[in-house]
């Protein structure tokens, strides 16, 4: 049986996680450059005189701990997308594929606070569809 839909759902799902890890990179970046980062607080500072220099530390702590979280879990599910895969190619192991889409899908989702949602229900349907989709059945008379 081929398994094509489910292929194409995984690699468009793995691309949605990667899109997530490269924004993560991106608030790593952004944590990094101090500099930028005084640059657009004290814009903001102008517009908002309540905000104080403390408030910009949280937000960059904020910034470097969501960065790190977001790019290792979408790189964690970029890894388990590629071994699902893998096994799904050539129907190997369709119900396993299927297990390990389903809770990457729902965990990184959970760890990211709802930013992998999207890749992750490309993750969730292909899924489904690997524990769904069952071989035809040849019968001998």
């Amino acid at each position: 049986m081929k398994r094509t839909a489910e292929i194409v759902l995984a690699v468009i799902g793995a691309l949605g996680y990667a899109f997530t890890a490269a924004l993560g990179g991106f608030m790593i970046w952004l944590q990094n450059n101090k500099g930028l980062m005084e640059e657009v607080f004290n814009e903001t500072i102008e517009q908002n005189p309540e905000l104080g220099m403390s408030d910009m530390e949280v937000m960059l702590d904020a910034l470097g701990t969501g960065g790190w979280l977001f790019a290792i879990a979408s790189v964690v599910a970029v890894i388990l997308g590629i071994v699902a895969i893998v096994l799904l190619k050539g129907n190997k192991k369709p119900v396993v594929a299927g297990i390990i889409f389903i809770a990457t899908a729902v965990i990184v989702a959970i760890v990211t606070s709802g930013a992998g949602i999207l890749a992750g229900l490309f993750y969730l349907i292909a899924g489904v569809m690997a524990l769904v989709r069952k071989p035809k059945q040849v019968f001998e008379e």
